[in-house]
């Protein structure tokens, strides 16, 4: 069984670093802790990782978050994988720091590259991990806080909340989303 875990963030030096890259950050926590490198692919960067009996195959797409959706598209296609076995991880400023929300399908929440994804596949229903990155700041200079960078405070927590995330993805491959929006929605 193979799965298509998806990390959105944007490319480039400027955006390294920043919240809106958590996405990114978590697949890159899995792959170094798996001693396993991205190579550049169509539409991205790709990692391969094998866990008892499953593939899950990891992509940071190249598209800018806002048409993450052409990358999730061609790779599903391409590796012949369904939806269900999609996983796309995001940040969502709706959510308090560190808590994740794992659901099977819904809106886009006012998230670009999630709403791209949608349009790009005709649903939305496929499954996400939203990772709560907070938000200091009302309406208003939202792209200033999401493309900015974490605060002290944050970085020292950051490492932990990456970790459980990789955590939730093995738990959706392996024990299914059902038990793994149980387990790890109340924490």
């Amino acid at each position: 069984m193979t799965f298509l875990i998806v990390g959105l963030g944007n490319i480039g030096y400027e955006y390294e670093g920043t919240r809106h890259n958590m996405g990114f950050s978590v697949l890159d926590t899995w792959a170094q802790a798996s001693n396993t490198l991205f190579t550049t692919v169509r539409y991205g960067d790709m990692a391969e990782i094998r866990l008892k009996g499953r593939a899950f195959v990891l992509l940071k797409p190249s598209t800018y978050m806002n048409l993450s959706g052409k990358a999730v598209a061609y790779w599903l296609d391409k590796k012949n994988i369904p939806v269900e076995n999609l996983l796309v991880i995001a940040d969502d400023m709706n959510l308090p720091f560190g808590t994740m929300r794992m659901r099977k399908g819904g809106s886009a929440g006012g998230h670009n590259g999630l709403a791209n994804i949608a349009e790009m596949l005709g649903t939305q229903d496929y499954p996400r991990l939203r990772v709560g990155i907070g938000s200091h700041v009302g309406r208003g200079p939202q792209v200033d806080f999401v493309l900015g960078k974490w605060d002290e405070e944050e970085e020292k927590q950051l490492p932990e909340i990456r970790e459980r995330a990789v955590e939730a993805v093995k738990s959706f491959g392996l024990a299914g989303i059902e038990r793994t929006m149980t387990q790890f929605n109340r924490q």
